[in-house]
């Protein structure tokens, strides 16, 4: 074999290998594949962060909205066309951290929103996280979405 051919060879065999670093294998879920729900209907979210008060963010990278609610902007505004609570985005990112802080969820996937998986769902105690903000008053229900797929299930 000559130079070429060797150097040719390694090449490919670079390039193949940082392929498979950076290509998501046909076995190996993204993390927003793997947060929409399997047969179950559901999956499972390690509260690493509050990002405000109707998102977080999951142990593995996953951001969740809380579906069929809007609080406030952290610069306590409204955003245009969405419902607008009373109670401060200050109050409802303390509401969010109070349920949700560090806490294993159980989700229920609705959708999408802006790279984030939209859900429903419940603390270790089996609070439904979505319900209990706009029952405390520092979220509004989003009419829109809660027709779509309704909260505050009681089965």
């Amino acid at each position: 074999m000559d130079l070429r051919t060797v150097l040719a060879g390694a090449f490919i065999i670079c390039l193949a290998a940082l392929l498979g670093l950076y290509w998501p294998s046909a076995g190996r879920k993204s993390e927003a594949a793997a947060a929409m729900p399997d047969s179950a209907g559901g999956f499972a979210c390690q509260v690493s962060a509050i990002t405000d008060g109707d998102t977080l963010r999951c142990a593995d990278g996953t951001r969740i909205r809380l579906h069929a609610v809007a609080a406030r902007e952290k610069d306590e505004s409204c955003s245009p066309g969405h419902p607008c609570p009373a109670a401060s985005g200050a109050a409802a990112t303390a509401e969010l951290t109070e349920l949700a802080a560090g806490q294993r969820l159980q989700c229920r996937a609705t959708g999408r929103s802006y790279n984030r998986v939209t859900a429903i769902c419940r603390n270790e105690s089996g609070v439904e996280i979505n319900c209990a903000m706009v029952q405390s008053g520092t979220t509004a229900l989003w009419p829109r979405y809660n027709e779509q797929m309704p909260i505050c299930d009681r089965s």
